[in-house]
């Protein structure tokens, strides 16, 4: 008797960065799920970030969205957290140099904020808090992060983000001079992102 094919796990991918997606999409690569965009389900609403924490914000989104379509919704929230900064820019990532804010300008702000501390004291994490719901359910919550220390300067043309002033010490090199496989393999997207497709594939499973 041939063997009936697993079910197709339809999940949104809450998020409208395009770095983002192209991690979530690269780790889940391989289950029997069809990842979706906001834009494949019409939905051009913003979803509150009023959070104080990552995970916070993460929870907000997915509950936002998950409330207005059936499918399975992921979504996250992350950052860098610079100690000397204490824990700046945080939940304020990705606007951390204005409303119109963009990577270059972010960097450039940390950098310009950490000009002449120490490299001892330049130790910092990015951390990824993802959230998986449905029908305005919390499913799961997961976390990863990844420890580091901020560069003199940006160093390397990959990833996005802080990416370029991000050390990541056991290999002695920024996040941006690493191939997508080897940030995968390290970084706090990619640590949280392999928790979310473990669940993904016992949840599949047990629809059998």
């Amino acid at each position: 008797m041939a063997r009936t094919p697993p079910r197709r796990e339809k999940l949104l991918a809450a998020t409208t960065n395009r770095g983002k997606l192209r991690e979530i999409t690269g780790i889940l690569e391989g289950l029997a799920v069809d990842i979706l965009m906001l834009e494949d389900l019409g939905l051009s609403l913003s979803a509150p970030e009023e959070g104080r924490t990552f995970m916070e914000n993460a929870r907000q989104k997915g509950l936002f969205y998950s409330r207005r379509t059936p499918i399975l919704t992921l979504a996250e929230d992350s950052g860098l957290e610079v100690d000397y900064l204490d824990g700046a820019p945080g939940v304020f990532s990705a606007r951390f140099s204005g409303p119109e804010a963009d990577d270059a300008h972010n960097v450039a702000k940390v950098l310009d904020l950490l000009r002449g501390v120490p490299e001892k004291k330049r130790t910092a994490r990015f951390v990824c808090c993802a959230v998986l719901c449905r029908n305005g359910s919390v499913l799961n919550e997961i976390t990863g992060r990844a420890a580091g220390r901020i560069s003199l300067e940006p160093r390397g043309r990959g990833g996005f983000g802080y990416d370029p002033i991000f050390i990541y010490p056991p290999l002695g090199r920024t996040f941006a001079e690493l191939s997508p496989s080897e940030k995968s393999a390290v970084s706090h997207r990619g640590q949280a992102l392999r928790k979310v497709r473990e669940y993904l594939a016992r949840l599949i499973a047990s629809h059998g």
